[in-house]
């Protein structure tokens, strides 16, 4: 009689560990998402985003004809609308799809819902980078260059120090890490407190409105340097968007499908770095956009981060750009922060979160 044969015990575990893993692949990969779907709701997405911007060029604090805007080139309005309105709306629009996207990779990366740039601490030490390089280096040649330089190599001193110190026993704890973001929030804010209170007074006002988030008064040059350094660093996330997937695995069973995990963590750090940095760098800390966005994107369309990426990025572009127009409007003629708008949103929305993860693992 033929004896059974016999599987060694790590080949046993590595097919009992691929089974659910081929059951989560199936579902991520091609059960649920087509191309026919994934080109209707990105489209919708970019008809949201197209909408909100027409809508916030239109209106503000002085009514302005969108008809001599374009036809009458010295008239008020044209000036308005594109001295204005219209820099400030492209600016909402990249620093917001930036910010959502970073949300949605570094939610993948930890597997954590509650992880956001500016929970995790990056977007102040982004903001303490370009606060120092504008106090010191401001009036000098090379200064506009090196506000988002100083802005990148804070934010990522923060990403490094807070993902080590997140690290126990050799494995990434998603609670830690939560808690040390933030610390490191309330260590950058002071450092940011100490900062203003020993400048001139010149400073203050801008650093002050910095804390709370702005889009006011951008120029298309800064427009240009977020789209530029935000489309790249998203153009890496997307890269990664498969092997995200496999993340929600856990790291081991990521590692055994090929996803060499410490490199691709390194990368994407560096990648949310830039981005982050280049949307601090001119529009201040302006959190729980890449908590929100993400979040409520993931329950309407699924986890699959081909379709979450993209759509975290055009979702996150419509929502800051709607969140400014209140800023502008709410109590018009006097302007508000956008980052006090989003984080009157944000606030309860994190609370509901953690609530939620109260009731089960706090994981994707």
């Amino acid at each position: 009689m033929n004896e059974p044969v016999r599987m060694p015990d790590a080949v046993a575990a590595s097919a009992r560990a691929a089974a659910p893993a081929a059951a989560v692949l199936a579902d991520l990969s091609g059960a649920h998402l087509t191309r026919a779907r994934m080109a209707l709701t990105l489209g919708a997405l970019a008809l949201l985003v197209l909408l909100s911007a027409v809508v916030a060029a239109a209106f503000g604090s002085v009514h302005i004809s969108l008809l001599r805007a374009f036809s009458e080139p010295h008239s008020p309005d044209h000036a308005i609308f594109f001295s204005a309105r219209l820099p400030r709306v492209l600016l909402g629009a990249v620093v917001g799809a930036a910010l959502a996207a970073v949300g949605a990779a570094l939610q993948a990366l930890v597997r954590n819902p509650l992880a956001e740039g500016g929970i995790l601490g990056i977007s102040g030490g982004g903001a303490f980078g370009a606060i120092v390089a504008l106090v010191f280096v401001a009036g000098r040649s090379g200064a506009v260059a090196t506000v988002p330089l100083c802005a990148f190599g804070a934010a990522l001193l923060s990403t490094v120090v807070v993902y080590r110190l997140a690290v126990v026993d050799g494995r990434l704890e998603p609670f830690t890490l939560l808690l040390v973001g933030v610390i490191f929030n309330s260590i950058w804010g002071a450092a940011i407190m100490l900062v203003n209170s020993v400048v001139n007074y010149y400073y203050v006002h801008d650093i002050v409105f910095w804390l709370m988030g702005s889009l006011e008064a951008p120029t298309y040059g800064e427009v240009a340097m977020v789209a530029v350094l935000g489309a790249a660093g998203f153009a890496v996330l997307m890269a990664q968007a498969r092997d995200f997937n496999l993340l929600s695995l856990g790291d081991e069973a990521a590692g055994e499908l090929g996803v060499e995990v410490d490199p691709l963590r390194r990368l994407v750090f560096v990648a949310t770095s830039v981005m982050i940095a280049a949307a601090v760098s001119v529009s201040g800390i302006i959190s729980f956009v890449g908590l929100i966005v993400p979040h409520v994107l993931r329950l309407a369309f699924g986890a699959d981060h081909r379709l979450l990426l993209p759509a975290s990025f055009l979702g996150g572009a419509a929502f800051l750009v709607l969140a400014d127009l209140i800023a502008r409007v709410a109590i018009a003629p006097t302007e508000l922060p956008v980052g006090a708008i989003t984080a009157l949103c944000g606030g309860p929305f994190f609370i509901y979160m953690l609530r939620r993860g109260g009731r089960g693992p706090l994981i994707l």
